[in-house]
C-alpha cells in the first residue's frame, strides 16, 4: 500500500481501456475501494469529452474526478472546476484556417456539446465521432454556434498528423495550440491548456503535491502530465518520445497495465 499517493490520473484510449473500449469493471471496483480506503482520488484524463469518459464509469462517476477535452474542462465530482473558454474571435479565425484544406474533418466542441457542419464530413464520420463525444449535434456553420468553445478536434490523413500539427502550430501561434495522440486526431486547445494543468488545479484545490501523484499514459498528449507527476508510467505500446517522458513503463492496455500496476500500488 503507498498512502503517500493521493492522485492517479489515467488516459484512457490506448491506456486505460483494450481497444474493443472494455475494462475489467469488478477488478476496478476492488482498487477503486482501496485508493478510497487510502485516501486517494482516481481522475480519468483523456481529449475525449467529458459526457462519453462519464458514461465509461456508469456506476461510479460521481466518485471521480475528470480532466476532458485535453484539459479544457476539469470537474471534480459533479463540481466544474474549470472550463476554457476561446473568444469568438478565435473561432471564427481556426474555422476559417481549417476551411482552407479540405480533407481536414473538424469537429467544434463546446460546453454543452460537440457539432459537426453539414456539408463537410459524412454521416459515417459523424457516427465515429459520436464514439467519442455522447453529445454530438449538426449544425449548419461552427460560426453560429452559441456555446462556450473548449476546443477544436479536426481529424487529418494519419500519413499527414505531424505535418498538420506543425502547420497548425504555425498559422494559429498565439491563438490555440495543437496537441496530439497521433493516428490523425488532432486537437486545438488554448496555450498553456493541456491535461497537466487540469491535474494541476486538482493537486491545488485538494492541498497535494505534484509528487504525491501518478499518471498513466499512451501519447503525445500525455507528455505533459507524466512529467508533471512525481510517478509516472508510459504503456508498453507507447510510442519511444512518451517512455522517454515517464518514469517507468507498465505493460501495454491490452495486458490491463494499468489495472496491474494499481493493484501493486494499492495491493
Amino acid at each position: 500500500m503507498r498512502p503517500d499517493l493521493k492522485l492517479v490520473a489515467v488516459d484512457v484510449d490506448g491506456t486505460f481501456v483494450r481497444s474493443d473500449y472494455t475494462y475489467d469493471v469488478p477488478r476496478f471496483r476492488r482498487i477503486l475501494a482501496r485508493m478510497e480506503a487510502a485516501g486517494c482520488r482516481f481522475v480519468v484524463a483523456s481529449g475525449n469529452q467529458y459526457y462519453q469518459l462519464r458514461d465509461l464509469f456508469p456506476d461510479c462517476a460521481e466518485k471521480l474526478a475528470f480532466v476532458a477535452e485535453n484539459g479544457a474542462l476539469v470537474k471534480d465530482r459533479e463540481e466544474l472546476v474549470f472550463a476554457a473558454s476561446i473568444p469568438r474571435q478565435t473561432v471564427d479565425f481556426v474555422v476559417d484556417v481549417c476551411r482552407e484544406y479540405p480533407e481536414v474533418k473538424n469537429v467544434l466542441c463546446g460546453l454543452h456539446s460537440a457539432y459537426c457542419q453539414r456539408g463537410t464530413v459524412s454521416q459515417a464520420f459523424f457516427d465515429l465521432t459520436h464514439i467519442y463525444y455522447h453529445r454530438l449535434q449538426w449544425v449548419d456553420d461552427f460560426k453560429a454556434v452559441e456555446d462556450q468553445i473548449l476546443k477544436f478536434a479536426p481529424t487529418v490523413p494519419e500519413e499527414k498528423t505531424w505535418d498538420y500539427y506543425h502547420l497548425f502550430r504555425r498559422r494559429l501561434a498565439g491563438r490555440v495550440e495543437p496537441t496530439t495522440s497521433g493516428h490523425g486526431s488532432i486537437d486545438l486547445i488554448l496555450p498553456g491548456c493541456h491535461k497537466a494543468s487540469g491535474l494541476r488545479r486538482l493537486v491545488e484545490r485538494w492541498g497535494i503535491t505534484p509528487e504525491q501523484c501518478v499518471a498513466f499514459g499512451d501519447g503525445g498528449n500525455d507528455i505533459e502530465m507524466l512529467r508533471y507527476c512525481g510517478h509516472s508510467y508510459a504503456m508498453a505500446n507507447a510510442p519511444a518520445e512518451v517512455k522517454q517522458a515517464a518514469r517507468a513503463v507498465c505493460p501495454s492496455n491490452e495486458e490491463d497495465g494499468v489495472l496491474s500496476t494499481l493493484e501493486t500500488l494499492f495491493g
